[in-house]
């Protein structure tokens, strides 16, 4: 037996605001604690050398390291979590828990204040970070229920934009607090930081309520079988379909390897501002929110070039400035330099996020019921490459002593994904 949800309308409009509003809450964690604010804090909190299990490490390191095996322990359980919601219908359950997950952690960063509290600050930051990834699973799979393929590019650059524009408006405010530390009884600016990750917290758990009400309703699904087993099943059947499709398996490996080289670059792009060219925490602020509002308008770029030229030819446009951007990188002197690459950066950042994830809705086959576990396969791809992009850097700079080799070490990847897709068709899995 089972209780059947009413059938979903697709290209609703309040449904789809909805959706993206999810984008809106959690995009601040992604934004203020991964990027902008909590990796100068880390690094002004700890020691530029530090022992992690015997391992002697830079602080730096241990922070691409942290993100490497936050995205390694998501990698893992997705396919289960996945393969279970969409065997039991339980997307919207899972996508709350995530939320509750990844916000509270992130609150729990407070308590991060100096090297006798590194464990609270590790620890609150892969738990925020396993909630934050663990949530786009299930994001991510209501795509295809709630609008029609022809609407997928410009449904998921909405999310995209929404997300942008929400976490600008609370990273503007957590400058506010940061600049004008006096204001709110704070001695330093340093001190006032920790307010911020409360701010992130709240606002994560507050706004993800609308797509939390707006969304379709869970299915409840009453089986005997063994849904841990289900769900790896699940996930396995989805790979078996893409891997007889040649183009599909060409684009998932393109996939891989520059989205290892994208979030390799976002996540650590901060990082190498302060160490390489010593900005501090309002400098980087500055350079977010000038990489934030451009990256709406790449956003908007990469969509109507897509509908211009096609899928394939804006990723391709895309990788080749992604690669220039390794390059420069590997040479920027200056804070100005920096500046300017952040501008490229925020061009070509949304755009390839977003008509990634329509793209790959695109191959999927028609009318697919298991849309979560599909996503779950794309959402591991995703997870791996992170984890993979992440220790590059940081393995790169523990050998060598600097994070420049680590940045043109990064250009490889989109090199081999340029090679990839030079002979890409985009069309649905026959």
């Amino acid at each position: 037996m089972s209780d059947v949800a009413p059938a979903t309308l697709k290209n609703d409009k309040r449904t789809i605001v909805g959706w993206a509003f999810f984008d809106w809450a959690n995009s601040a964690y992604a934004l203020v604690i991964t990027v902008a604010i909590f990796p100068g804090y880390f690094l002004e909190i700890t020691a530029d050398q530090v022992n992690v299990f015997g391992l002697r490490m830079t602080d730096s390191t241990l922070y691409a390291w942290s993100i490497s095996f936050a995205y390694l322990v998501i990698a893992c359980i997705s396919p289960l979590l996945s393969g279970i919601a969409d065997f039991g219908g339980r997307k919207k359950m899972f996508l709350r828990f995530f939320t509750m997950l990844g916000a509270l952690a992130c609150i729990s960063l407070m308590f991060f204040t100096n090297m006798n509290t590194l464990w609270v600050g590790v620890t609150g930051f892969i738990l925020a970070t396993i909630g934050f990834a663990g949530g786009i699973v299930f994001y991510n799979a209501f795509l295809p229920e709630i609008a029609t393929e022809d609407q997928y590019d410009n449904v998921s650059a909405k999310g995209f934009i929404y997300g942008y524009i929400g976490s600008v408006i609370l990273l503007v405010v957590n400058l506010v607090v940061i600049m004008k530390f006096e204001w709110f009884g704070f001695s330093t600016g340093l001190k006032a930081v920790p307010t911020d990750f409360i701010m992130v917290g709240l606002w994560w758990l507050g706004f993800s309520q609308i797509p939390l009400r707006r969304l379709p309703k869970d299915m409840n699904h009453v089986t005997k079988e063994n849904l841990v087993r289900k769900g790896y099943q699940e996930v396995r059947k989805a790979w078996i379909i893409l891997r007889k499709d040649s183009q599909a398996l060409r684009f998932l490996i393109a996939f891989f390897c520059y989205n290892a080289g994208v979030n390799a670059i976002l996540f650590l792009a901060s990082v190498f501002a302060t160490k390489e060219l010593h900005f501090d925490a309002q400098g980087l602020i500055f350079l977010i929110l000038i990489l934030q509002i451009v990256a709406i308008a790449g956003a908007w770029i990469s969509t109507k070039l897509s509908d211009w030229k096609g899928n394939k030819f804006s990723l391709v446009a895309q990788l080749v400035v992604w690669t220039g951007i390794c390059i420069a990188g590997y040479f920027v002197q200056t804070g100005l330099d920096f500046y300017l690459l952040a501008v490229g950066v925020g061009i070509v950042m949304g755009g390839i996020q977003a008509l990634s994830r329509s793209t790959y809705a695109k191959f999927l086959p028609e009318n697919t019921p298991d849309n979560a576990s599909f996503f779950s396969f794309y959402d591991v791809m995703d997870k791996v490459s992170t984890v993979a992009g992440t220790f590059v850097f940081g393995f790169v700079e523990q050998i060598t002593g600097g994070m420049r080799n680590s940045v043109m070490a990064l250009s490889v990847f989109f090199v081999v994904s340029l090679f990839l897709m030079a002979n890409l068709k985009v069309r649905r899995i026959a």
